[in-house]
């Protein structure tokens, strides 16, 4: 066999392992195109368009409780299990922000939102009841603070599930005698 005979065999060996190798991918990505469509098939249901988020694609969904205290000083969110007992992720807006004056901001709160929901999602957690809560109490004011309505929407907007949304704010049944005196507040 002379020089040119032996190296045309090299070739020809070469190009038969490359056209294997472009046939192995392309059955490969055949076959990841058939599963795909395999489950695409599965997860659009007749009654659902196919953009809508489909409870089988989740899985099972794993509960948590979102604590949301919000107050005119600051929003904190903490998320505990479905009995209370165990904390699975905390924020708050102070956490977020440096100056003093922001951390009840909705921008604060919602960046603690952000960050409870990626903790949240480490965790396998991909649903929450919340529980909103204000200072309360027999002085303090009944109604949450700015960051509340932020914080529940960053919050469903990061693909959390929300079940139930509850005011669990402390209301006193006639408790402390409120400030004033006995002619009540003269304006």
């Amino acid at each position: 066999m002379t020089d040119t005979e032996i190296k045309l065999k090299q070739e020809e060996k070469a190009q038969d392992i490359k056209e294997k190798e472009v046939r192995k991918a392309k059955e490969a990505e055949e076959a990841a195109l058939a599963a795909s469509a395999k489950n695409l098939k599965q997860s659009i249901s007749p009654r659902r368009s196919r953009y809508a988020p489909d409870m089988h694609s989740q899985g099972r969904l794993k509960w948590g409780v979102a604590h949301i205290y919000s107050s005119y000083n600051n929003t904190i969110i903490t998320v505990t299990d479905i009995t209370g007992n165990e904390t699975m992720a905390k924020s708050s807006g102070g956490m977020m922000v440096k100056s003093d004056r922001l951390e009840a901001s909705p921008t604060a709160a919602m960046l603690a939102a952000k960050q409870v929901s990626e903790q949240l999602k480490e965790k396998g957690v991909n649903a929450i009841h919340v529980k909103i809560r204000a200072p309360g109490g027999h002085q303090g004011p009944n109604n949450p603070g700015p960051g509340a309505q932020a914080a529940v929407r960053a919050l469903s907007r990061s693909g959390l599930r929300i079940g139930i949304i509850e005011d669990v704010t402390a209301v006193p049944h006639d408790g402390c005698r409120k400030k004033g005196g006995k002619r009540g507040r003269r304006v």
